[in-house]
């Protein structure tokens, strides 16, 4: 793979996630340590849609989120340069100013992206935000934490 694109059998090693919430199925863009942009393909045989509403699938805003913190999530373990495993695995800690804009439907695609706000004592802050087409769908910061006793340190 080209340098910062990952493919989903990179995306399977770099989260702990799986089937059926993995929610990114390509990186399109990581710069370590500043940002990433990734795609989540919206399909009407998503699990969350018949019950969010059967007679106009939504996709929840919840899920939309866990999708920019998954993502989120990737960038912080390939900046750590570390991969999930029993030891190591970055938790969603936190979330602030979360606002939804539009509804995201099957078919739509979610460009997901984040940026490295900063990273203190192991905690690390992102600015996220996911699109449809050049329209924002979401956006929040998100605070992610490492498990393990020691931080996970990004580049100084």
């Amino acid at each position: 793979m080209s340098e910062g694109i990952l493919d989903i059998n990179e995306i399977l090693r770099q989260l702990p996630h799986r089937y059926p919430f993995l929610l990114v199925d390509r990186v399109l863009e990581c710069k370590e340590g500043e940002s990433i942009r990734a795609l989540k393909n919206v399909t009407y045989n998503e699990p969350f849609f018949p019950g969010h509403f059967p007679y106009r699938p939504v996709m929840p805003g919840v899920i939309i989120i866990e999708a920019l913190a998954q993502t989120a999530g990737i960038l912080a373990f390939r900046t750590a340069k570390v991969l999930p495993d029993e030891e190591t695995r970055f938790y969603f800690v936190g979330i602030e100013k979360a606002r939804f804009r539009r509804p995201v439907e099957p078919g739509d695609q979610l460009i997901l992206t984040a940026k490295v706000q900063r990273q203190m004592r192991g905690i690390w802050k992102f600015e996220a935000a996911a699109y449809v087409g050049d329209v924002e769908a979401a956006s929040a910061e998100l605070m992610v934490a490492p498990e393990s006793g020691k931080p996970a340190q990004g580049p100084a």
